[in-house]
């Protein structure tokens, strides 16, 4: 197995005519200085690219390898470090003793059906049909996590890893974008089965403390969810202890959302740094901290999220240290390379909170360092994700403020 990144830096990302054509031609050139053919394919971009032109341009110089990615917030990040919202990165992997398959369908109204369409198509695209991938990879469109994880369960459960990320941009407007094959979506699931020949390892953790820690480490204000919309689950808390809950978030949080109670807004930065934790049951039932990222303030006082929440459950403001983040990406990263340490890995698949980039992107400047000092110098894409996914003590989950890695061994 071969590994080999590019990073295109130059283009600026506008949707003229003229533009298309430089990405296109940087994106031409940078592939002509890669000695390699690859299987599969990772790619991602600031939103402000055309999408298809990126696919089209990967799907035409290799048109047999599996292609897939979409817009990341603000930029990529690579093994030289972070790329602002005109980069595009990709990262090629070749291996021929192994199999390799993607298919993307639009959401519509049934977002769990539309992920299982896409799992069964991509099985047949990697001419493994029968089988249980190694890892399948996702990435859609934020908004209906939960629904497509539900649906790919009930094909596979918890017996094989699901990770993957959402697509982001920089202000929350939903100018996200998907790409699978030779096209770009706004509002699909892509998936991909990986069936490798060599061995993967996989890590997934909180960038907080606790993260999906013991529910004994919380710290911080919190209450009970007393009112939602839209049911008894949804991502729009209304009340808190039967307080509106956007105001009461705010008093958590000292003030920060003041200047926004009567007009409302995106909060995804703000918010970064004290996002909120519910408890949940794990595998073997006990209580776990899983992380809700709020991203906008109603005018109504409620507050809407990143994850599905319950009417009932206790809900808990947690405070972080952007330091932690750059720390976890190490340990996430040698959670990974621990579990093919009697292999050499050859190249690192990521994905970051997009929250967490808008919220602290000054202070991510030693990411890749860390990064690397637990898996050396090798080709590495990661992208920042409004909502990420992954195994949690074997049980495969939405989180928010999350880190995923993938490392392919040789």
């Amino acid at each position: 197995m071969r590994a080999a990144s590019i990073t295109v830096d130059e283009a600026n990302g506008t949707e003229s005519g003229a533009a298309r054509a430089q990405v296109r031609d940087s994106l031409q050139s940078a592939l002509n200085g890669v000695d390699l053919i690859p299987d599969i394919i990772f790619a991602f971009y600031g939103e402000n690219h055309d999408g298809t032109e990126i696919a089209r341009t990967l799907h035409e110089r290799h048109p047999h390898a599996a292609i897939l990615g979409g817009s990341s917030t603000g930029g990529i990040l690579d093994q030289n470090g972070l790329h602002g919202p005109g980069s595009i990165g990709v990262l090629m992997v070749s291996d021929p003793q192994g199999d390799f398959g993607v298919a993307a369908r639009p959401l519509g109204d049934d977002p769990a059906t539309a992920a299982q369409e896409a799992l069964h198509a991509a099985l047949l695209a990697a001419d493994c049909t029968s089988e249980l991938p190694d890892l399948i990879w996702t990435f859609q469109t934020p908004g209906r996590e939960e629904e497509i994880l539900c649906g790919l369960k009930q094909i596979v459960g918890d017996r094989c890893p699901i990770i993957g990320g959402s697509s982001g941009d920089s202000t929350l407007s939903g100018k996200w974008s998907q790409i699978c094959g030779g096209e770009a979506m706004s509002d699909a699931i892509v998936v991909c089965a990986l069936f490798p020949s060599q061995m993967l390892g996989i890590g997934f953790q909180g960038t907080s403390e606790p993260g999906f820690a013991n529910c004994q480490e919380l710290r911080g204000a919190g209450g009970r969810i007393t009112r939602i919309e839209e049911g008894e689950r949804g991502r729009t808390i209304l009340e808190i202890d039967g307080q509106p809950a956007g105001p009461l978030y705010n008093s958590w949080i000292g003030g920060a959302l003041t200047p926004l109670l009567e007009t409302g807004g995106s909060i995804v930065a703000e918010s970064s740094m004290t996002p909120l934790a519910v408890l949940r049951g794990g595998q073997t039932g006990s209580p776990r901290c899983c992380l809700v990222h709020p991203c906008r303030l109603r005018p109504d006082g409620a507050l809407t999220t990143f994850a599905d929440v319950i009417e009932g459950e206790e809900i808990y403001c947690v405070r972080r240290n952007p330091e932690l983040l750059i720390r976890r990406a190490g340990r996430v990263s040698q959670q990974a390379a621990q579990q093919i340490a009697e292999t050499r890995p050859v190249a690192a698949l990521m994905t970051l909170c997009g929250g967490t980039y808008m919220g602290s992107k000054d202070k991510l400047s030693g990411l890749s360092e860390t990064i690397k000092e637990q898996i050396g110098d090798l080709p590495i894409l990661a992208c920042f994700t409004f909502g990420e996914q992954g195994p949690v003590q074997g049980v495969n989950k939405h989180g928010n403020l999350m880190i995923s890695a993938v490392l392919f061994g040789s």
